[in-house]
């Protein structure tokens, strides 16, 4: 794509060459907008961003947005993202900067998410038989957490754990039509993650994504994609939007769910007590019961 730019530039108007510039210094960014959006960045109409696509070749702008995408799967490794979170920030104004931005991000993310198609999510999720949760890599920590309050409110959850893709597909050998899938990515994308989805989607399970963006690999295999801006800062991927996301689907079935959940709580709470859960962890450091003053008159 830089090649492609770089060649055509020359020729460019003056507001395709401030498009060119914007993708150039700021691929990262522009790579999660909709043409509308690029255009507010850059100061041009939404028709020209078309346009400067028609240019470069694209037969539409949402080609050319995966084609940014995949320029910034390719360029943003580990020393490339020091490179461009480069400052001297520190203390309040780096905190500042980090929160700022996520806020931003679960904003964004708001914005992107169909409230139609998060409705039919938490519908094929209370009617499933059995839920299938995967997460690879930084992703694991989401999977987990979906699971942990999943198995509060649904009897069959299964939280994909695995090593290989062999592993992958034993796990899920019985799954089926009657069965829900959840698949939590985003770039770069997991393998092992999108061969979950496919197998899931050959055996006519309900194919649900949590993933950043319509041009996602994720999307291939599932007609139900949730939407969370998942953007790369220093040597971490911001996940703040993506648990935003599933902490408002936990909530949503929770309310469906509402008795299952009280009883398993109820039970639960029993059970701590009688166990003593958490007692154990408990350290009281001052006994209310001693007499402090003991002592004190002999020194």
């Amino acid at each position: 794509m830089e090649n492609r730019i770089k060649n055509k530039l020359p020729a460019m108007s003056k507001g395709q060459k401030k498009i060119s510039n914007y993708i150039l210094t700021s691929f990262d960014k522009a790579a999660f907008m909709t043409a509308a959006e690029l255009g507010k960045n850059v100061g041009v109409s939404e028709s020209t961003v078309v346009r400067y696509a028609a240019v470069l070749g694209y037969k539409g702008y949402p080609e050319f947005q995966k084609d940014v995408e995949k320029m910034v799967q390719r360029k943003l490794d580990t020393i490339h993202r020091f490179e461009i979170n480069d400052t001297d920030m520190s203390g309040k104004d780096l905190l500042d900067s980090v929160m700022k931005s996520d806020i931003d991000k679960i904003r964004l993310s708001l914005e992107m998410i169909d409230i139609e198609i998060f409705d039919e999510a938490v519908d094929s999720i209370l009617k499933a038989d059995t839920i299938y949760l995967v997460g690879i890599r930084n992703c694991a920590p989401l999977a987990s957490f979906l699971g942990f309050y999943f198995n509060l409110m649904f009897d069959k959850v299964n939280i994909i754990t695995t090593n290989s893709s062999s592993e992958i597909f034993e796990q899920m050998i019985r799954i089926s039509e009657k069965d829900v899938i959840i698949g939590i990515s985003f770039p770069r994308y997991s393998m092992r993650t999108l061969k979950a989805m496919e197998f899931a989607n050959n055996r006519n399970a309900k194919v649900i994504t949590i993933t950043d963006s319509k041009n996602s690999p994720m999307n291939l295999y599932s007609s139900c994609n949730l939407f969370a801006r998942s953007e790369l800062t220093t040597v971490i991927d911001s996940l703040t939007a993506p648990m935003s996301v599933i902490n408002a689907l936990i909530v949503a079935l929770s309310m469906k769910r509402k008795e299952k959940v009280i009883n398993t709580l109820d039970t639960l709470e029993q059970i701590w007590n009688d166990y003593q859960v958490y007692g154990s962890d408990e350290i009281n450091i001052f006994d209310d019961t001693a007499d402090m003053t003991e002592g004190l008159a002999d020194e």
